[in-house]
């Protein structure tokens, strides 16, 4: 079978790569970037802010005003001290910065959260739609299995297994049993 000019489960960059493998992350690129699309200037903002206090870059860029900071004011390099021990004006400068960028940081936080349970649901659907599968193959295996005449086909298991899953009862157990997802 052809696709889009190539064979099937060929790829130009991995040739073994199976065409519901390529799909799947093309759907993935597409859905990553429509969130992006979506996301606003402030999105954006606070996600560039947050990744750049996040590295080693911004530790650096500290250590070196903070040395500056120190030296100029207790007179070690330069002549002109605006800011004496016990450096007031630096401790409003970095509770200021301290503020602003946990805000940042919650903002991002947010939205990687938004996006982290949006793809949960995708699972448990996903999830739930393939048990529902299995299950409805394991019903038609156990009735072709006892057409033949598979004495296993009619065991306690596989009659529980051939029941669909019932998920409500499943998750108010887990309540019941350990005192979580309250």
């Amino acid at each position: 079978m052809k696709r889009h000019g190539r064979q099937s489960g060929s790829h130009p960059d991995n040739p073994g790569l199976a065409d519901i493998i390529e799909r799947n992350i093309d759907t993935m690129a597409d859905v990553r970037a429509a969130e992006q699309e979506r996301s606003t200037l402030q999105d954006r903002l606070a996600d560039r802010l947050t990744w750049f206090s996040g590295n080693m870059w911004f530790v650096y860029l500290h250590v070196v005003w903070f040395t500056w900071w120190i030296a100029q004011n207790e007179g070690l390099i330069g002549h002109r001290e605006f800011d004496p021990f016990p450096f007031g004006l630096l401790t409003l400068i970095v509770s200021l910065e301290a503020i602003f960028l946990s805000t940042f940081v919650l903002i991002s936080q947010n939205r990687a959260a938004a996006v982290a349970d949006m793809r949960a649901d995708l699972d448990l659907q996903i999830d739930l739609l393939a048990e529902y599968e299995v299950t409805q193959l394991l019903v038609l295996l156990r009735a072709v299995g006892e057409k033949v005449g598979v004495d296993q086909c009619s065991t306690t298991e596989l009659q529980e297994l051939s029941k669909p899953v019932a998920v409500r009862e499943i998750i108010n157990e887990l309540r019941t049993r350990s005192g979580a997802w309250r």
